[in-house]
């Protein structure tokens, strides 16, 4: 076996729940190309991000059967040290972006939750709030630069492996892209909750949505308990 044909039978670390739902899809086509892409790109010398350890932190830290809320992003921060593999999150000592200082003010002004002085949504992931980007990776400095490379593909797929499999669930989709998604969601079965991208350039559509007590108030009746989104560690008030 060559080099390239074993590479290409090697499939992602991530959750075994995952890799059983997903496993069709690490056989195709558009993945194979997906992977010899970024082996290309860093082989080109451009720094990718998250850590490749982090591409599917994710699926690792959110296990199939545990999602009970889904959010989704466009893809990773592109910034060094930023993301985490966790859409809208950062890694612990990292200043807070705008976006997710948005949904910080928004989670006070619905639930109270005091704002918090770290990023790491962590403590959402393993509460079963799965943090999905669309695309699972990016080159340094270099926004969207890995969309349309098959991430999209494969992220859809465990969009849609959700709505079947599953019952129940809550699905925030915040802007124009992620709303795009709502097509993949059995709606009949599922609670879709859209609003505005929480990005100062368009947060004034976003405050004001109370997704988060809404998304509580469903899985409380679904009798699935619902999601502290509370942050532990230092607060601000």
């Amino acid at each position: 076996m060559d080099t390239a044909t074993a590479r290409d039978q090697i499939e992602p670390r991530i959750d075994s729940s995952w890799k059983s739902v997903l496993s069709e899809e690490f056989r195709q086509p558009y993945f194979i190309d997906l992977k010899h892409f970024l082996v290309e790109e860093r082989d080109q010398g451009h720094t990718l991000f998250p850590p490749g350890s982090l591409i599917f932190n994710a699926f690792n830290r959110t296990p199939f059967e545990s999602v009970r809320v889904v959010i989704m992003g466009q893809d990773p921060y592109h910034g060094p040290g930023q993301a985490n593999g966790l859409c809208f999150s950062v890694s612990p000592g990292i200043r807070i972006p705008p976006s997710l200082a948005n949904i910080f003010k928004e989670l006070k002004q619905d639930l109270g939750c005091p704002i918090s002085l770290s990023g790491n949504l962590e403590p959402w992931a393993d509460q079963g709030v799965l943090l999905l980007n669309a695309s699972l990776s990016v080159r340094a400095h270099t926004p969207n630069s890995h969309a349309g490379r098959g991430w999209e593909q494969f992220t859809d797929a465990a969009i849609r492996a959700l709505s079947e499999n599953r019952e129940g669930l809550v699905f925030l989709l915040w802007g124009r892209n992620a709303q795009a998604k709502e097509s993949l969601v059995d709606t009949s079965r599922h609670l879709v909750l859209k609003a505005a991208h929480p990005s100062p350039y368009s947060a004034n559509g976003f405050f004001g949505c109370r997704h988060f007590s809404k998304a509580n108030k469903w899985l409380e009746e679904k009798g699935m308990g619902s999601v502290d989104w509370r942050l532990q560690g230092h607060q601000a008030t």
